[in-house]
């Protein structure tokens, strides 16, 4: 018997895979036993000849959406506790699902199953059905299902089908096509009938069952085909979505070699009709749509071939069925809501009337090229919140650090939301993970009002499969590209290839990349892009050769400069582009000189430095002229986000002696000052890795072993909530940062001079800048030996020299070739002109005129006359308060801890308290009662000083339990209070919950309740309740209201009464419904006798009054 599927396109990959499962019953449901069918024809397992399994578990009603299993049995891959499937025959399996739903998945009662969801697996997971299946289970009672066609199923014009139904009990059966009745049949579980279609278009056809005064009925839609009308598409239209100037919309797609594509979407629940049928220009597709609403956001795709649903591959923005629920609402409000159950995978979006963004710098002046300092930057590390406005708040911090540019590690919709970002799948439609568009506006907005240039990394070498680029063309069988796919080809074409490679040569692919880039610069004013493995844009085949990878080629040369010609020749003619080809320098050599910037990667030859070994330490390659280029177009940098951090390496496999160890933490911070000091000496751009200047130590591998790869993309901790920013020592590699990018920055004649000479390639290195300009001449050196080490500088005249980081302290050259002694990790950084805070040598804030104290520390916090004040961090005391355990016990906590170790003393006033005691780093005060209580804390010897907090200690209520039986479920609801934990003991059997609200079963007749909490001082709630088809009365005791339940009474004329003992009537009330609330609260203590009268019966119980 062939039975219904509901198959939702779950997964990120929505290919259509010819997959068959049937069950039996037809009409599953969950207290029933049910056998399901899987024939693998046309999916990843036919031909298997290993063992299927199924990574299975249920939708229920606790389920959010269709991701949201429940009850999944085993964990995927795990062949001892997933059901085996038994094979039939090659291609076909069994599952037997025994002894009924809910106990083979363990569904308990509260929980109804709504589908049975399934995957099924090769034994070790490589191949699987695609998509995610999903089998309806139905109510008990009555039900009907079409069997023969499924939904969506599409015809053509003259075919003839068999539309059948099939019902879970004899009833009534008819059969309708667009509400025109084709069979009926009485009292049976099976109807069927022959339909030839004779006109094309969407029709429904309806199945109804009925049982005496009782009809269920299904509809399901589907389609027969419709010829696609050659038209010419308009001029001046994109591919994607284009907004006219009249209100209407255009929808473009480039689809070579298919033949029908309709445009479905929210604007017309996702249905085919002909009026939404795409046109056809040559391999074209577009449609106009009018009269929508222009404040609406609506959702679309594009149904190509009556096979696939795809987004739109030039959407700027989707909705992810799977990702958009981790986004939070304070990162996105308002998120559109992906609309369940009207189709399956992304969904691009748009709004006619968007909300505009009010720019507050409309004409940003880029930093020259040889002049920035870029500082790479991974949103979902840089911040706590993961979001853009987060990232604003701490400009500022970038602004005092000195950096011109940010670049920003890919923001473009990638696969996920956790993610560097490397995975992408709509190169134009900017991630909702961390924001709305109008908050990256703001971002950018920012930076530019700070002179800071926004740069995003881009990553147009490869797509993932959720891109529609790949879907539209997909070869399911090998799970890659198919051969006849316009953008991307079906093997790589170079090693080092994840996801798939695009093709370049391609005049689509380039169509594609120069639309998307125009975009972010016209939308979001974005000032340049990193295009991320640019030695990845070939055509020529060398998959497994990475030498022959890197050597010059033609073709991709003219790939990339056909990029730049478009971009600088048509959208912005000093956008940076910035490759990281880290290529042959034949190549490189071309593009540089072309204008292109290119990464270039010292980062194991300075951390060889800064650990001390001289192996492999020569940093020259830093220098453009090192390379023969005519620019200085090399973006050096000592770390990115794909190298290992200088202070990891330093602090883990450092150089030793007895007298200098790179592995201390000063020392190695140390070091790296004296690196920054080389790095930003050499004339060019440069690029630091973010929280570089502040020595972030967290390894890019695992942290507990940073030889182990494996963790490399996990998230990685947020330097602010590490304090870093705060470290005094780090704070000083911060100052030498800043103060050195200040220089580079404000000084380019002599910092981007071609006049100068180095000494780089052994662990003494020296570098001589001579002003283009001016009189500014520097000399650095540095030493990076294990021991004590003379170097000559070479100052270009004798006179006067400053050490521009050690407060401008003068040297009088007398002779340009006398030598300095450097101790090992010592530098120095000399000029001709002091020009580092020459007003304010200790960088405190108070000129030298003013400044009483001229050698405060950096950072320091200082007075009027700029000498030091004693603080401490905002953060610096921790403290935790322990409530009573028990009312009126007395015995509650505060505990201090500090994390400076210091003589303090601590004052604890209030509530009757007055004491005082000294502590170092920790302190404990007990025995205290509920109630509020001031605690001070100062410091020995800082007088000025105090720090005060107020501290409540609460006590807990006492235990608070009311009760009502919901007599349509058979169920009584508890509503607790007073505690976090309670124990609620039903008829024996004992619950633990931390729920306020808590609903059990009852059982006909008595039952008793009694619930405690883990403190037996909060006391404890007992209750019996009477239920069931007799008369039942409760809670008893009672204590302000009565509870009478009548059970299955006939409810015509029923007589309340109550008496007392003494067989006076208190109350009396007559009623029809099967429930009372009687008001006692005027009753006095003592016992009461209530009656409960029919006209053909009386019963009586005794009812307690407290």
């Amino acid at each position: 018997m062939k039975n219904k599927l509901l198959l939702l396109l779950l997964l990120a990959v929505p290919f259509v895979y010819a997959q068959s499962v049937s069950t039996v019953p037809a009409i599953p449901t969950a207290t029933n036993a049910l056998t399901i069918t899987f024939d693998a024809t046309g999916s990843e397992l036919e031909n298997y000849t290993g063992d299927v399994y199924a990574h299975t578990g249920v939708l229920t009603s606790a389920s959010t959406s269709n991701t949201d299993w429940k009850h999944v049995i085993g964990s995927w891959g795990n062949n001892t506790t997933q059901p085996k499937l038994t094979r039939i025959t090659t291609n076909t399996y069994e599952l037997v699902i025994t002894p009924d739903i809910n106990s083979f998945y363990n569904v308990g009662t509260g929980e109804t199953v709504t589908d049975i969801a399934i995957v099924f697996r090769s034994e070790d997971g490589s191949q699987q059905s695609r998509p995610d299946i999903f089998i309806e289970i139905f109510e008990a009672g009555l039900n009907v299902t079409l069997t023969n066609p499924s939904n969506n199923d599409v015809f053509e014009l003259d075919d003839n089908i068999t539309i059948s139904a099939a019902s879970s009990a004899s009833a009534n059966l008819e059969l309708k096509v667009n509400n025109v009745s084709i069979a009926t049949q009485t009292a049976s579980t099976n109807i069927s009938s022959s339909y030839t279609f004779t006109s094309t278009g969407a029709f429904t056809i309806n199945a109804t069952a009925t049982q005496g005064t009782e009809t269920k009925e299904e509809t399901i839609s589907i389609y027969v085909k419709t010829p696609t009308l050659n038209e010419t598409l308009p001029t001046g239209l994109e591919n994607g979505l284009n907004k006219n100037n009249d209100g209407s919309v255009t929808f473009v797609l480039q689809a070579p070699l298919k033949s029908d594509v309709f445009l479905i979407g929210s604007f017309n629940n996702w249905e085919l009709s002909p009026m939404y049928q795409m046109k056809k220009d040559d391999d074209t597709f577009w449609i106009t749509l009018n009269g929508l609403d222009p404040d609406t956001e609506y959702a679309y795709q594009y149904y190509v071939d009556y096979s696939l649903r795809v987004a739109d591959p030039y959407s700027k923005k989707i909705l992810d069925p799977n990702n958009d629920k981790f986004i939070p609402e304070t990162t996105y409000p308002n998120l559109m809501a992906y609309p369940s159950g009207k189709t399956s995978g992304n969904v691009s979006t748009f709004q006619i009337n968007e909300t505009a963004y009010n720019w507050q710098v409309n004409s940003f002046s880029k930093p020259a090229k040889d002049n920035l300092v870029v500082y790479e930057m991974l949103i979902r590390d840089f911040t706590e919140e993961d979001s853009f406005l987060a990232a604003i708040t701490h400009l500022d911090y970038l602004e005092n650090l000195g950096i011109n540019a940010i670049e920003l590690m890919p923001v473009n919709e990638f696969e996920g939301n956790d993610s560097w970002g490397y995975n992408p799948s709509f190169h134009g439609a900017l991630d909702k993970y961390y924001g709305t568009q109008n908050h990256f506006k703001a971002f950018v907005d920012a930076c530019h009002q700070r002179g800071i240039a926004v740069i995003i990394d881009v990553v147009y070498n490869h797509a993932f499969s959720q891109s529609p680029l790949a879907q539209l063309y997909w070869d399911s069988a090998n799970f890659k590209p198919s051969p006849e796919n316009p953008w991307l080809n079906p093997d790589a074409k170079h090693p080092f290839n994840v996801g798939y490679d695009f093709n370049h040569e391609s005049q689509y692919t380039k169509t594609y990349v120069k639309q998307t880039l125009k975009y972010w610069i016209e939308e979001f004013k974005v000032d340049g892009f990193r295009f991320d493995l640019s030695k990845g844009f070939t055509q020529t085949n060398n998959p497994d050769n990475v030498g022959a990878w890197g050597n010059f080629d033609a073709s991709r040369v003219a790939i990339l400069e056909d990029y730049a010609d478009f971009i600088w020749g048509n959208v912005s003619n000093d956008a940076y582009l910035i490759l990281e080809h880290l290529g042959d320098n034949s190549e490189e050599t071309v593009l540089a000189n072309y204008g292109f910037m290119l990464w270039g990667n010292l980062n194991h030859n300075f951390n060889q430095n800064t650990m001390g070994f001289a192996s492999n330490a020569d940093v020259s390659w830093l220098s453009y002229t090192e390379r023969n280029w005519n620019n200085p177009h090399v973006v050096g940098y000592m770390e990115s986000h794909d190298e290992e951090r200088l202070m990891v390496r330093n602090l883990n496999n450092g150089n030793a002696n007895a007298e200098h160890n790179t592995k201390d933490f000063q020392t190695a911070l140390d070091r790296i000052e004296a690196a920054t000091a080389i790095f930003y000496s050499v004339p060019g751009p440069k690029m630091l890795w973010q929280f570089g200047e502040l020595g972030y130590d967290k390894s890019i591998n695992c942290e507990n072993d940073i030889t182990n790869g494996n963790c490399r993309l996990d998230r990685k901790p947020v330097a602010w909530t590490l304090n870093y920013d705060e470290d005094p020592d780090r704070l000083d590699l911060y100052e030498v940062t800043s103060k050195m990018i200040m220089l580079k920055t404000e000084y380019p004649s002599t910092f981007n001079t071609d006049d100068f000479s180095y000494s780089l390639n052994g662990l003494v290195k020296r570098i001589n800048l001579n002003d283009n300009t001016g009189n500014f001449d520097v000399t650095v050196i540095a030493n990076f030996d294990m021991v004590n080490k003379t170097v000559v500088p070479n100052f270009s005249s004798t006179g006067t020299w400053y050490s521009l980081l050690d407060n401008n302290t003068p040297l009088e050259v007398t002779n340009v070739a006398s030598s300095i002694t450097l101790a090992p990790g010592e530098y120095r950084v000399y000029g001709t002109q002091p020009v580092i805070d020459p007003e304010d040598l200790d960088s405190d804030g108070v000129v030298n005129t003013e400044d009483l104290c001229n050698d405060t520390p950096l950072g320091a916090t200082v007075d009027a006359n700029g000498c030091e004040v004693f603080v401490l961090p905002i953060n610096n005391f921790r403290l935790q308060v322990a409530s009573e355990t028990c009312r009126s016990s007395n015995n509650g906590i505060i505990d201090i801890t500090a994390q400076k170790n210091l003589n303090y003393t601590v004052a604890i006033t209030g509530n009757g308290v007055n004491a005082s005691e000294a502590f170092t780093t920790s302190f404990i005060k007990s025995d205290l009662q509920a109630g509020d209580y001031r605690v001070c804390i100062t410091v020995e010897g800082q007088a000025d000083y105090e720090q005060c907090f107020n501290i409540t200690i609460n006590e807990p209520e006492d235990l608070s339990v009311t009760s009502k039986v919901i007599e349509t479920k058979n169920t009584v609801t508890l509503n607790l209070n007073g505690s976090n934990s309670y124990a609620v003991t039903l008829n024996g059997a004992t619950t633990i919950t931390s729920s306020s609200t808590l609903e059990l079963p009852l059982q006909f007749g008595e039952n008793k309740i009694s619930v405690k909490t883990d403190k037996d001082c909060q006391g404890s709630y007992e209750e019996t309740i009477f239920y069931g088809e007799g008369v039942s009365a409760f809670p008893n005791p009672i204590t302000n209201e009565l509870n009478v339940y009548l059970g299955q009474q006939n409810t015509t004329h029923i007589a309340v009464e109550i008496y007392t003992v003494l067989g006076n009537r208190v109350f009396k009330t007559n009623t029809n419904n099967r429930s009372l609330r009687i008001n006692t609260s005027s009753f006095s203590k003592g016992i009461y006798i209530l009656r409960v009268a029919t006209k053909t019966s009386s019963k009586s119980f005794k009812i307690i009054k407290n």
